[in-house]
């Protein structure tokens, strides 16, 4: 069985600020979670009809260094996805009051 699709809502500055003027609300998802299972997670968890799902995964690089006993070791950083869903004209996401 597949993980939560949404794991949580990100809220951060810049996020607040598109909630509040375009009615974009921004999610960090599951890694596996395509498009349309958002899509559908959200509208189910929130009730709203979303027009628009943009996706951006982050991270997986290298960047965290040990200096072990056999030398210095680098290990690649947790990756994670994000979602950026647009709802409908009018319909809104209260993300402080739902969790």
């Amino acid at each position: 069985m597949m993980k939560a699709i949404i794991k949580k809502p990100i809220i951060t500055e810049k996020a607040t600020a598109a909630s509040e003027t375009m009615n974009r609300y921004t999610f960090e998802v599951n890694k596996a979670a395509n498009k349309l299972e958002i899509k559908n997670a959200v509208e189910k968890m929130y009730g709203v009809k979303v027009t628009e799902v943009r996706t951006m995964v982050y991270g997986g690089g290298k960047s965290s260094v040990k200096y072990t006993n056999r030398g210095i070791v680098e290990q690649p950083s947790n990756p994670t996805k994000k979602a950026v869903v647009t709802v409908a004209e009018g319909e809104t996401i209260d993300l402080f009051n739902n969790f």
